[in-house]
């Protein structure tokens, strides 16, 4: 089993050095990189340019798909497949379709954001490359972690280096993935 470069991870002391850090590689082109922190970071996010998730959309997607349905499915049965009148009723009307169609919608919206979070979070993921480097237990606790990653188009291994020594990185290490 051949091993290969995942990518550079360097180790900061503090928030404002991680942020300052992110500030600079995000500055100098990079694409492809993370950090590890822990606890959340104001601004970070900013800074990575992490737009809004499409989560959302992926709920509304299937809540809506879920609620029409439901609408489709009682217009079609009650009004061509199995036409029924009852006491000079329409055989279909809107107002009868509301409560089921809408607890499908939210069934649907609820079963969409599930799946639209484990998708674009790519999980279930049961292995990260990071987790063998015996340092990275430090993210839980005290210290903060910035991984470029080498499938980055800028990723040079001599130059990554020097930018993360640059920028006050402690024990910069190789991150390689037995994948």
């Amino acid at each position: 089993m051949s091993e290969k470069v995942y990518g550079l991870i360097a180790e900061f002391d503090t928030p404002a050095d991680i942020l300052h850090a992110a500030k600079k590689v995000r500055d100098a082109g990079y694409r492809r990189w993370d950090t590890f922190t822990p606890f959340p970071i104001h601004g970070i996010d900013g800074v990575m340019k992490l737009g809004n998730s499409l989560v959302g959309w992926v709920s509304l997607a299937m809540g809506g798909g879920a609620f029409m349905s439901v609408v489709g499915l009682l217009w079609f049965t009650n009004d061509f497949d199995y036409p029924m009148i009852v006491g000079g009723k329409p055989n279909f009307s809107l107002p009868m379709t509301f409560v089921p169609s809408y607890i499908m919608l939210i069934m649907g919206g609820a079963v969409g954001a599930l799946v639209g979070m484990l998708a674009l979070n790519q999980l279930p993921r049961l292995h990260h490359p990071v987790l063998h480097k015996p340092r990275f237990v430090l993210a839980s606790r005290d210290k903060f972690f910035l991984l470029i990653g080498a499938l980055d188009e800028k990723f040079c291994e001599t130059e990554t280096r020097k930018l993360l020594e640059s920028l006050g990185g402690k024990h910069i290490e190789i991150v390689e993935d037995a994948e």
